[in-house]
Parts: C-alpha cells; sequence; structure tokens
C-alpha cells in the first residue's frame, strides 16, 4: 500500500523519482562530524555520493574542514558554489586538465593526488600556469589494489620527487585501507614517514577514507583527515558493514508497480537506468523495497525492474508506489538530473544534482 508522500511525489513529480529525506540527511551530517570531532580528526568529505554545492555547503557549515572531489570538473563546480580547501583523490594527466587545474588553483586552495612520476610531472606545468605552488599527496595502495603506490619505497622515492620539482610541494600521504588492514596500512605508513622525514620532509596531510570505515575512524596513528562520503545518504551497502541502520538511509526511489502479470512476480518502473546493475558487493536483489521487505528486485533491463515475489509475505498491486533503498546510492545519483527533498511527509522542493556527469 502506498504512503501518502509516494502518492503525492508520484503524482507531482512522477515515478521513478529519487528523494532525499532532509532530516535524515542533517542527522547524518551532524553524527559523521561528531565522531570526526570526537577522534581528532578534520572531516573532509567525499561529495562524489551527493554532487551537491549546497549539500556540501551543509557539511562545511556543520565543521568540515574542506572537501574532497574524485574528478577536476566535480573540483569545479564546487569551487562555483562557495566551496573552498579541496582535495583531489585522483590522477590528473594531459595538458587540458593543467589548464583547468591552473585555473581552478587561481579560485581555490587545492591540494592534488598522485601515485606515478609521470603524474607527478604533468602537475609541474599546472602550477607554472597558475604561478603558485600546488600542493600534492601521494596516494599509497594499503589493499584494496586500486590505485597508488604498492611499496613504501616507491612512496618516499615519489615524495621525493615532488619536493625536487619546481612548483610543487609535499603535502603528506593519501590511503584508503580495507576495512580489516589497518594494522598494515600503520606499518606502510610508520616506514614512509621515517622514509620523507630521512629526506628532510614531513607529511602535514595524512588523509584516511571510506564511510565503511567510520567503524575504523582514528585506528592510523598519525592520520589528520579521514574523507567519508556515502554517509550523508548511507545504502544497503553502509548497512550490511555496520556503520549504518536502515533509519539512516537518506535517500530512497519512489517505483510504481506497472505490471503484475502473474502471482509470484511483477514490474517496476525503475530499471538500470534508475537503480543501477550495481550488485552491492554481492547483495540479495537491486534494492530493498521498504513496504514488501521478502520481494527481491531479481533483474533489470533498461526501464523495468524485475520483481520476484515467490517468498513475499506481502504483494504489491498494479499502481502501487514503493520506496526502494538501493544498493550503491552514488551511482544511482549520477543518473538523475535531480532529487526531490522531504522534510516528514511534506515536499520542500528539489535540488539540482549540479555535479552529475563530470567524468573528468
Amino acid at each position: 500500500m502506498s504512503t501518502p508522500l509516494a502518492l503525492k511525489i508520484a503524482r507531482d513529480y512522477g515515478t521513478p523519482a529519487v528523494v532525499i529525506d532532509m532530516d535524515r540527511v542533517e542527522r547524518n551530517i551532524a553524527r559523521i562530524q561528531a565522531q570526526c570531532d570526537a577522534a581528532g580528526l578534520a572531516n573532509r568529505p567525499h561529495i562524489k555520493t551527493h554532487k551537491s554545492p549546497y549539500l556540501a555547503r551543509l557539511q562545511r557549515d556543520a565543521g568540515a574542514k574542506g572537501i574532497t572531489c574524485q574528478k577536476l570538473g566535480e573540483a569545479e563546480v564546487m569551487v562555483d558554489g562557495g566551496l573552498d580547501d579541496i582535495l583531489i583523490s585522483y590522477n590528473l594527466i594531459g595538458e587540458e586538465k593543467m589548464a583547468r587545474l591552473a585555473a581552478l588553483m587561481r579560485r581555490a586552495s587545492v591540494t592534488v593526488a598522485a601515485d606515478n612520476p609521470t603524474v607527478v610531472a604533468g602537475l609541474q606545468r599546472a602550477a607554472e600556469l597558475a604561478e603558485r605552488p600546488l600542493s600534492v599527496v601521494v596516494e599509497c595502495d594499503t589493499g584494496r589494489k586500486r590505485a597508488g603506490v604498492e611499496t613504501v619505497a616507491e612512496a618516499i622515492a615519489l615524495a621525493g620527487q615532488i619536493a625536487a620539482t619546481k612548483g610543487l610541494s609535499f603535502a603528506g600521504f593519501m590511503l584508503y585501507p580495507t576495512e580489516t588492514g589497518w594494522r598494515e596500512a600503520q606499518t606502510f605508513y610508520d616506514e614512509a614517514l621515517n622514509g620523507v622525514r630521512a629526506l628532510g620532509l614531513n607529511a602535514s596531510i595524512v588523509s584516511t577514507g571510506g564511510s565503511p570505515n567510520m567503524k575504523n575512524l582514528g585506528k592510523l596513528v598519525g592520520a589528520t583527515e579521514h574523507r567519508p562520503g556515502t554517509y550523508i545518504y548511507n545504502d544497503r551497502m553502509q548497512v550490511a558493514a555496520g556503520v549504518a541502520t536502515l533509519d539512516d538511509c537518506a535517500l530512497q526511489i519512489y517505483a510504481t508497480v506497472v505490471s503484475r502479470a502473474a502471482a509470484d512476480r511483477g514490474i517496476l518502473d525503475a530499471g538500470s537506468k534508475t537503480l543501477t546493475a550495481d550488485p552491492g558487493g554481492g547483495l540479495d536483489g537491486y534494492g530493498l523495497i521498504l513496504e514488501h521487505p521478502q520481494a527481491r528486485i531479481a533483474r533489470f533491463a533498461e526501464e523495468h525492474g524485475f520483481l520476484d515475489l515467490a517468498q513475499s509475505n506481502t504483494r504489491p498491486n498494479v499502481g502501487d508506489v514503493v520506496r526502494i533503498i538501493p544498493n550503491h546510492v552514488c551511482v544511482v545519483v549520477n543518473m538523475v538530473d535531480e532529487v526531490v527533498m522531504v522534510r516528514g511527509d511534506e515536499i520542500i522542493g528539489t535540488l539540482p544534482v549540479a555535479a552529475r556527469g563530470k567524468l573528468r
């Protein structure tokens, strides 16, 4: 059965609609800020989840010390929206990006990450064009096998290259330990810090990351800041990781049941173009339907969400509007131009996803 708010959203905006509960958003912001404060760490939230200068300003006003952006395009949108003190946590390569980075450096305080000599050599051009120094942190792989130098020796050598490059300044280290790999990350960091100190350098920024790692907040001795992102909305992955509850999930997809061709199956009007095909690290199905938690969103077409109702104690009817908590909220947000904002049972407006699609 549809809630009154669900019916109102379907009437005013249509479905599928991506809806954020601002009371939960603000509660999440305050909760994580308090945890960072208690741990003595600066909170540098990652805006790749919400992609909104408005929400980034709420995080800043609550006490965040700067923000993190994954791509240069996101950082440009954030600076346009009044944000400053930005860490771009991604290797930037190419003349086009160096020109844009230089323009950004003239408008805001920017730090960038690098994990190889080619990137470091290219960053010199941005500093030249901006006519001001550029701070660079060394990204370290501490178990995820994504980006980052893999050995302490590489980290020390890259720090030395940064310090020796005109226009660049070695700022410290950026780490994203696995949820169970903090002891190994500590060993890596301690050895790398000793190595850069032997070169006469120091690490003013030691940045750890991830909303799933909030349960490890403060475990890295020497860390100065943390980069959580998903916490502002949360999703099924964060609930499974034990760092959020369903009540902390501030974003939901409102979708309509458009077909019930058989007793044990149905179709939602939210397919892969809305919920995305992210399995969420092995979660069962592609979202949790709050009204029918035993129902499974089993598979997708682009505009069809296939419901498996075989194990569901309750079954929706055609026309019912249901609320879905997605597996991975970050990719869902990037699929839409705007989100609907609510407080309680009231719609308070829409919010543009201003940095949507900023892939470079």
